[in-house]
């Protein structure tokens, strides 16, 4: 008998790789589909990261580095922290890891038992309440709509805490909404989290550099919460990495050593010459981020105007990341043919079938009434998806 063991059977599998696999099987049958699921900049890594990559292998970083990952990029990171979000980090309060995913799944294990509860506000990024469930934890959801541009209030934070509570799960710029906490918004929810010293708060700031509204702001900043923040970011997104497997952890250091331990058993450090390109991002140039950031910017604008003129969608102007996540369950109910739409799952499902466009129903990300969006594609991909939505939408009656 064939018998899984009970943490694998409690997970669910990533809403977000199920729906670009099903638009690579249309694409290889031949169909033009138009792939808006994947959170993956389409940029090509910046040449002169590359070219370190390729310094590295040439000078024969190819052995084991040290679990934590080596100094020179903790180094860099440290100071990355300092100049550009003016938090002090040493590199023993540094750790990097196989992209910020498990950097932020390691700080769970490291923290959670059983039966402690993590609050993870909705619309959440699909992975966080599974690595809960993976650590024997419990998910508390607390929901954000669209009403409120999908972001928690102080008072909605201290209503869900109870003696079980553990952790907050923070992301902003967010996944998948793309809204931004301000400076304002992220002191009220530190000022909660202040009055409870058992709790800590994993800062999930991956998209940092994916900004619309100016300057980055972290929940580590405020004195009376910094003990209690691990910061969690990475190359991924800012420098176009995604495939280089590169995040890191920063915050207080038992809890840092302890994540070392973990990572010490089951990946070791990451690989070495990913480690040395990351270092060349953190300490060389900008201009290029910069530059995709104004691109994810424009498409940001182009993407909202488009949807807006969508009958049957709501949708807020995103301040950060790129995905847009407008409000469809209006479409719920309706059918095209012997076709009913009954969720956003069925409505994604219709979307990529009908228009062959690829989008990830809201049900995974604890907003059942939305549809998620990636704009990390072209102009012209952006126009003609909006174009297919539409027509197809409007067959729904």
């Amino acid at each position: 008998m064939n018998k899984l063991s009970d943490r694998i059977n409690r997970l669910s599998p990533s809403a977000t790789l199920a729906m670009s696999q099903k638009s690579n099987e249309l694409k290889a049958q031949g169909v033009d589909v138009i792939n808006l699921s994947v959170g993956e900049p389409d940029f090509n890594t910046p040449d002169h990261i590359k070219e370190a990559a390729k310094k590295a292998v040439d000078d024969n970083f190819s052995k084991y580095s040290p679990v934590p990952g080596y100094l020179g990029l903790r180094n860099a990171i440290s100071e990355k922290l300092k100049k550009e979000n003016n938090l002090l980090y040493t590199a023993n309060q540094i750790s990097c890891s196989n992209g910020a995913k498990q950097a932020v799944c390691n700080v769970i294990m490291t923290l959670v038992n059983e039966g402690d509860e993590v609050i993870v506000p909705a619309p959440y990024w699909v992975s966080y309440p599974e690595m809960v469930k993976l650590a024997d934890g419990t998910p508390v959801t607390i929901t954000a709509g669209i009403d409120q541009d999908f972001k928690i209030t102080p008072k909605q934070l201290e209503e869900a805490i109870t003696e079980k509570t553990r952790m907050l799960i923070l992301c902003s710029p967010s996944n998948p909404t793309g809204s931004v906490y301000s400076k304002e918004e992220l002191k009220g929810l530190a000022d909660v989290i202040a009055k409870h010293p058992n709790i800590y708060v994993i800062a999930d700031e991956i998209y940092e550099h994916i900004n619309y509204v100016g300057k980055h702001e972290s929940i580590a900043q405020f004195a009376n919460v910094y003990d209690q923040v691990v910061i969690i970011n990475g190359v991924s997104k800012a420098y176009a990495m995604t495939g280089w497997r590169i995040g890191f952890a920063a915050g207080p250091e038992w809890i840092i050593k302890a994540f070392n331990k973990l990572q010490g058993q089951y990946t070791s450090g990451p690989c070495s010459v990913s480690q040395k390109a990351a270092e060349v991002a953190y300490t060389g140039t900008q201009e290029p981020v910069e530059e995709m950031r104004k691109a994810f910017e424009r498409r940001r604008d182009l993407i909202v105007e488009l949807a807006k003129e969508i009958p049957g969608f709501e949708v807020n102007k995103p301040e950060g990341a790129f995905y847009l996540f407008p409000k469809c369950d209006s479409f719920y109910g309706k059918s095209c043919g012997d076709r009913v739409i009954a969720d956003s799952d069925d409505l994604a499902l219709y979307l990529l079938e009908k228009a062959h466009v690829a989008c990830v129903g809201g049900n995974s990300f604890g907003a059942p009434e939305c549809i998620r969006m990636s704009y990390a594609t072209s102009d012209e991909n952006i126009v003609e998806s909006m174009k297919r939505i539409k027509a197809a939408l409007a067959e729904l009656k």
